[in-house]
């Protein structure tokens, strides 16, 4: 068994915005935060960090105009928003996908997930990063960290996107660095009788850590981003 953290909400809130005691009551309110947890190889807790998550890309203001603006258009317009093509880089017709003119067209799916990547390097913040500095790769080789798969939740006003890492080498995996990534998949008719799929990857957030997290051998860490709403 694992002992729980005795870090509590109240003190989230002191550690994230602990100047804003101006704000009115009315008027709403952004709160973002990492957090890590590492246990060793017994499942005993070893370290444990939370701080401010602060760097948010461009690329997160366009995936949040998805929901707000949406990205259909009307009845007689075939193409993107400007929203989807100039920020996110994504094709404004349906047709041009792939070079060429695709005489099956209809409507397009757009799905969108999240995840998060870690790193071992650090670099200065900039909205139009599009990638960690050193990221660390999916695997059991040197350096590397075995991803599980994203858990992404909506509760409440809040936004909670973790990820279970484990570390299967023989040396201890500093992490220093954290991206929230986001990923949008068109899926569109290619042919009469077959679909296709074309991803975009993106990077949503960017923060090097206060404190490095380390990951010994044979062991496994959790790291979460919360991004909250209120008002």
């Amino acid at each position: 068994m694992v002992a729980p953290d005795a870090v509590s909400e109240e003190d989230i809130d002191k550690l994230i915005i602990p100047d804003y005691q101006s704000l009115q009551d009315d008027e709403p309110t952004f709160k973002a935060y990492i957090e890590a947890t590492v246990y060793d190889k017994e499942g005993h807790l070893i370290q444990h960090h939370r701080q401010p998550m602060r760097s948010l890309t461009q690329y997160f203001l366009a995936f949040m105009s998805i929901p707000i603006q949406g990205t259909s258009q009307n009845a007689g317009a075939n193409y993107a928003p400007g929203i989807l093509t100039s920020v996110l880089g994504l094709p404004s017709m349906i047709t041009t996908i792939g070079g060429f003119q695709n005489s099956y067209y209809g409507t397009a799916n757009i799905t969108w997930s999240w995840s998060i990547q870690l790193g071992s390097g650090t670099q200065a913040f900039s909205p139009s990063l599009t990638s960690l500095a050193e990221p660390i790769a999916n695997g059991s080789g040197a350096g590397q960290l075995v991803y599980g798969y994203a858990s992404v939740t909506y509760v409440g006003t809040s936004i909670y996107t973790s990820i279970t890492v484990s570390n299967d080498t023989s040396d201890t995996i500093n992490v220093t660095e954290i991206g929230l990534t986001g990923t949008i998949d068109i899926i569109y008719l290619a042919t009469a009788s077959s679909y296709a799929i074309n991803s975009y990857n993106f990077l949503l957030s960017y923060d090097t850590l206060s404190t490095a997290i380390s990951i010994p051998p044979n062991s496994l860490a959790t790291f979460q981003v919360t991004i909250s709403f209120s008002g």
